[in-house]
């Protein structure tokens, strides 16, 4: 049964029973894909489904050429898809989700676009653009993209008299709303001189800490929902079951009552932010290198590889933890252990390539910040410079069988060629200042990367692994 409104009706799992035409769009979002269909437009489905957000549905904005994909594919089913969660006991839960009531591929009209973010109806801007989308010196100006998008629609605000929306960050960066705060007025200074001190006053980002493990949909999880549960959908999204949103509690002109669906509003995100950019997306590197030099594809496998959970629980134990601040209502031990679990969830069958994608964002963002506070306070660091190291061999592009690598990265040109230079120059990966800051200044650092660089060269992954989580 190909899903659609008017195969809603007779689609035989949970299901929006709200009138979808009677929801008007209050929140538009940039970068529909699937983490966003599996985390924030799952809570506004479920305020919708309890009569709480008519206001509130989700109007979802591409900008990239891969994003024409999305807008084809929600455009066939009226905006809906199917959320397929895998439980770890090989169970699974299905539903349609149908908050998201309209989408706009911007490079076909980007006025349209502007038009709608200018709206007063639009109180809420939100965004998962990537780790390394916040980036306005790679944008350029006059290209269709979210950053000239969202400052021309703000100048026409202001010139008009309508109230700022609130700027949403839903990407895994520490201090995102802060981080979009500085790229949109950073670009409004390029465009619109005078801007950015409207949006400094009248703007607000709070800060959101964001987390479910959504993997990439698979021709597999397109067959799943279609041979379980009966539904043709061109594009399911697929995560396992476990759900958190910490947002701080500031908005320009109010919000949905997102307390209602399980999120947390707080006043200050950063011990959640922290703890979970160090803890599981961190802990995600750890694995993932490693992981792929040693044979696996799944993370699930890996994860459930003791050697290898042991080496990403002694990351989280020895470097990580000791670098975060209180959090309030966490109980840290059980959230480590439930990390390993998710991890080694076999449902999800997340790649291993996956979590390699776009290295250099991530180990900038998620785990150097971790090396220089250990490095600040005497802290140990080899446990963090050897999932550095393990990035490295993983950038030369060729695996311990003499396979091609695919290094999918924005700086694979520079990174794959200095690592390959490293068999001969130990540290030239690390020489890389644009990606390491002063850390090839840092002996300490250095020393411990070198260690396991060589050890990897000469022993493998798994070997080098068995030296690193040996008791001492």
């Amino acid at each position: 049964m190909k899903l659609d409104k008017s195969t809603l009706p007779d689609i035989p799992i949970a299901k929006p029973t709200y009138a979808r035409g009677d929801v008007a769009v209050g929140i538009v979002h940039f970068g529909v894909g699937g983490f966003h269909r599996a985390h924030q437009a799952m809570y506004v489905d479920k305020l919708l489904e309890m009569g709480l957000a008519s206001d509130w549905g989700i109007c979802g904005v591409g900008v990239l050429p891969g994003d024409r994909r999305m807008a084809d594919a929600l455009g066939s089913q009226d905006g809906l898809y199917t959320l397929l969660l895998e439980n770890p006991d090989g169970t699974r839960d299905a539903r349609v989700i149908g908050s998201i009531v309209d989408y706009r591929y911007a490079p076909d009209d980007p006025e349209g676009v502007i038009e709608l973010l200018a709206a007063p109806s639009t109180r809420i801007i939100s965004l998962t653009i990537t780790e390394g989308g916040y980036d306005v010196d790679r944008v350029p100006v006059g290209s269709v993209n979210v950053f000239g998008l969202v400052t021309e629609a703000l100048a026409r605000r202001r010139d008009r008299g309508v109230t700022s929306p609130t700027i949403v960050s839903c990407d895994n960066v520490q201090g995102n709303g802060e981080v979009a705060r500085a790229a949109f007025t950073a670009y409004a200074d390029r465009t619109h001189p005078g801007l950015s001190e409207w949006i400094e006053a009248d703007t607000r980002f709070p800060n959101s800490m964001v987390d479910r493990i959504t993997p990439v949909t698979t021709p597999d999880v397109i067959a799943t929902v279609r041979d379980e549960f009966g539904i043709d959908d061109a594009w399911p999204v697929v995560a396992e079951p476990f759900t958190s949103w910490v947002l701080e509690d500031t908005f320009t002109d109010g919000r949905p009552p997102f307390e209602e669906a399980g999120v947390l509003l707080v006043d200050d995100v950063t011990p959640y932010e922290l703890m979970k950019l160090r803890l599981l997306n961190a802990g995600h590197q750890a694995l993932c290198y490693f992981a792929y030099l040693a044979g696996y594809r799944l993370v699930h496998d890996a994860a459930s590889d003791p050697l290898l959970a042991e080496f990403v629980r002694r990351y989280m134990d020895e470097e990580g933890t000791p670098t975060l601040k209180p959090v309030p209502g966490i109980d840290l031990p059980d959230y480590k252990q439930t990390l390993i679990e998710r991890f080694a969830n076999p449902g999800v069958r997340d790649t291993i390539a996956r979590l390699c994608f776009g290295s250099s964002d991530r180990i900038r963002l998620w785990l150097l910040p971790v090396i220089r506070e250990n490095l600040r306070t005497g802290g140990p660091v080899q446990l963090s410079a050897a999932v550095v190291a393990s990035w490295a061999r993983y950038a030369e592009g060729v695996d311990e069988e003499g396979q091609a690598i695919d290094v999918q990265d924005s700086l694979a040109d520079t990174l794959v060629p200095l690592a390959r230079a490293q068999r001969h120059n130990p540290t030239a990966f690390i020489e890389n200042r644009s990606v390491f800051g002063d850390l090839v200044d840092e002996k300490r650092f250095v020393d411990e990367y070198v260690a396991t660089l060589e050890s990897l060269h000469r022993d493998g992954a798994r070997a080098t692994l068995e030296a690193l989580v040996k008791p001492s």
